[in-house]
């Protein structure tokens, strides 16, 4: 819709990241000249396997794990699909008794993949699961965590930071209460309870090591972090039990059936081993991104910053304007070149309320009227400088046209609206 005389401005990296010129060197050979099979057992395929095993040690040391604890993925939905539904698989089978259904607890606000899976769970009577809510600024209290849990639970999957809001959850100290509840005499679980990460949009931010955060598995996904799309990798700690969910070949140690994406995966790991002496690339992104919500706050009445201010991903901003249409202003700023998102990539065909944002307690209005800006390492202040002249212009149009200016909007405003 741009018609290309405009500068192009990218305010979606949390949707997805260009591949890093650097990744993309590093595939190039695994596509063409080194194609081998990595199962294969000639030359060509030890070639690919000996590729796939070093990016495996790459993510490992990212992580901070053994690279035997490490499985490869299509996404970030399968590793997602794969903890949920294999540790219920592996444990009913051990512990599965007629008469109880084993426990998951959950947040409100996860990505759709946990929530949908939860629910393929419930719907085959495979488990029950609560589906905890936050407050007001998008954050799971450690405590309602705690008086969820019972005696058939068997795992906990808390993301570490919302794709819609940055949210930021306290995985640590969750971690914290679940190892003290598995070291505890006093309670007389069927099973040890699994801890289970979503890590998502944490990792090119905030530290992932598995050991500090006390989590048993944790997903990630490549494209995420200036890597290729249709990969991913899963953590599963060492004697987690988790049970394959798909039939066919006995790759990535029995656990993930099908053919290894070497190029893929080697892109994995040399976008996950570029994460390093991260400080001042994070300084200068969250600099623009408060540059960004103090000038829209301050330039557009009536609007408001989604979820907290100091508790979230420092490349994240998510805002409502009631009495324009989050789509609407979408497409407005497509067409002065400036690309951002009312939600979530993988919700975006889907016209009901933003589940993150119902979570936190707004209205249809709101969360209607709201869009994500997401900010990523080849962002510049001339981008942030741009949105701040256009994105006023486009919403007091909107709003004119709805007749929010007349004051309708603003008179369904509560009193304490605003940031």
């Amino acid at each position: 819709m741009n018609d290309g005389n405009k500068p192009k401005i990218y305010l979606d990296y949390a949707a997805t990241t260009p591949v890093d010129e650097a990744v993309f060197e590093a595939m190039k050979p695994y596509f063409c000249e080194k194609y081998g099979n990595a199962s294969s057992a000639h030359f060509f395929g030890r070639e690919a396997r000996k590729a796939v095993e070093k990016a495996r040690k790459q993510v490992a040391d990212f992580l901070g794990c053994e690279p035997k604890e490490i499985i490869f993925t299509s996404c970030a939905t399968e590793s997602n699909n794969l903890a949920l539904k294999g540790v219920v698989k592996a444990v009913n089978r051990k512990h599965l008794t007629a008469n109880k259904k084993v426990h998951i607890i959950t947040s409100s606000i996860e990505h759709h993949c946990v929530l949908h899976a939860c629910e393929a769970l419930e719907k085959d009577g495979l488990a029950e699961v609560t589906y905890l809510p936050v407050n007001q600024e998008g954050i799971v209290e450690v405590e309602s965590v705690e008086k969820a849990i019972k005696d058939n639970t068997i795992l906990i999957s808390i993301m570490y930071a919302n794709n819609e809001i940055g949210a930021i959850q306290p995985i640590q100290e969750i971690g914290k209460v679940i190892k003290k509840i598995n070291e505890s005499k006093v309670q007389n679980l069927i099973s040890k309870i699994y801890f289970h990460v979503d890590a998502v949009q944490a990792i090119n931010y905030l530290d992932c090591n598995v050991e500090k955060l006390g989590v048993d598995l944790l997903s990630l996904s490549a494209h995420k972090f200036y890597g290729p799309k249709g990969v991913g990798a899963l953590y599963i700690k060492k004697g987690t039990p988790v049970a394959r969910i798909q039939d066919g070949g006995e790759q990535e140690f029995k656990l993930r059936a099908g053919t290894l994406n070497v190029p893929g995966i080697v892109g994995l790991g040399e976008a996950i081993s570029r994460i390093k002496n991260q400080e001042s690339r994070i300084k200068k992104i969250l600099e623009l991104r408060d540059k960004l919500v103090d000038g829209v706050l301050e330039k557009i009445p009536n609007s408001k910053l989604n979820g907290s201010r100091e508790k979230r991903l420092p490349n994240n901003a998510n805002f409502s304007f009631p009495g324009a249409e989050g789509e609407a202003i979408l497409l407005a700023l497509d067409m002065e070149g400036i690309a951002v998102s009312t939600g979530s990539a993988c919700a975006s065909e889907n016209l009901n309320p933003s589940h993150v944002l119902t979570a936190l307690g707004l209205g249809p209005e709101e969360t209607h009227s709201s869009i994500r800006m997401t900010l990523g390492k080849y962002t510049t202040e001339s981008d942030v400088n741009y949105v701040l002249e256009i994105l006023p212009r486009v919403v007091e149009r909107l709003r004119k046209i709805s007749g929010a200016d007349r004051g309708e909007a603003k008179k369904k405003l509560p009193d304490d609206f605003g940031c």
